[in-house]
């Protein structure tokens, strides 16, 4: 079984811009492309998970998105990083939808598709959603982001956020994630 880390896209490994269509708005947070390569070359496969409601809304279209997507990957690839799979729900909030986060059905998808271990898989994300899908698909811990909406999150529902950890980026996901197989490496079985 391997492990895992779902991500979220805007707001957690790019920039939030309200509705992102353009590939030339694409913009890489601060370190995110050397957390992704740490944590892949830990042996975590990459998945990315992410609503994009401006497709059910009209704003944009499915090949927008594959092509902000496309950039993503070109901006993360000269590291060699590869998301084994991006999974979208293009569905507006009040349609419904079958993998629309907090729903942890791609999550599941992921597992079997992929022989994945969620109970020793992680999700890092900057909304409530994001973290109450991987609540919901049982992974190990969530991660929220004070960057995108991760900060805003964290005064709003500071009251929900017990289970989850709060860092201030993706870096720092990485780092903790790290220690955490450091220390559940070493530890005596």
């Amino acid at each position: 079984m391997h492990r895992a880390v779902f991500l979220d896209r805007d707001g957690t490994i790019i920039q939030e811009k309200n509705f992102l269509s353009r590939p030339d708005d694409v913009v890489l947070l601060p370190r995110a492309d050397l957390a992704l390569k740490r944590l892949q070359t830990a042996g975590f496969h990459l998945f990315i998970v992410s609503n994009q409601s401006g497709v059910g809304r009209g704003y944009f279209t499915m090949s927008d998105v594959e092509a902000v997507n496309l950039r993503l990957q070109e901006q993360v690839g000269h590291l060699g990083v590869e998301f084994k799979r991006i999974y979208v729900a293009p569905e507006a909030p009040d349609t419904p939808s079958r993998g629309r986060k907090p729903s942890p059905q791609f999550l599941w998808d992921a597992r079997d598709q992929f022989k994945l271990a969620l109970e020793s898989s992680y999700l890092i994300g900057d909304k409530l959603s994001d973290l109450q899908c991987g609540w919901n698909a049982g992974v190990q811990k969530c991660i929220l982001v004070r960057t995108g909406y991760g900060t805003q999150v964290e005064r709003e529902f500071s009251h929900s956020l017990h289970p989850a950890l709060v860092v201030d980026d993706i870096a720092a996901a990485a780092d903790w994630i790290m220690a955490q197989q450091l220390q559940e490496d070493s530890s005596p079985k």
